[in-house]
């Protein structure tokens, strides 16, 4: 989770696309923040050897106002890497 927020701040869309899960990626990320402001990792759960969800708090702003993304992101390992598979936002 901390290096997809990492590509998120440096815009590393080739990173980000590499740890998309395939059945989930889309073709391409639009970046809309101007500025990140943190990651708070709020709970990490180990479902199975293979299968993990991490909820977070990312801030961030775009045009001088801040915003929060609270998400609890699904993450799936395969032939031994992990990839986000979606996540779903809370309120």
């Amino acid at each position: 989770m901390r290096s997809r927020y990492s590509a998120y701040v440096l815009e590393r869309q080739d990173y980000l696309l590499d740890t998309w899960h395939p059945d989930t990626r889309p073709a391409a990320l639009d970046f809309v923040a101007d500025k990140w402001l943190g990651l708070e990792i709020r709970q990490h759960l180990t479902e199975s050897d293979d299968r993990a969800t991490v909820e977070f708090v990312a801030r961030y702003k775009i045009g001088g106002r801040a915003y929060r993304l609270h998400e609890i992101s699904r993450f799936v390992r395969e032939q031994g890497r992990w990839f986000y598979v979606d996540g779903e936002f809370v309120q």
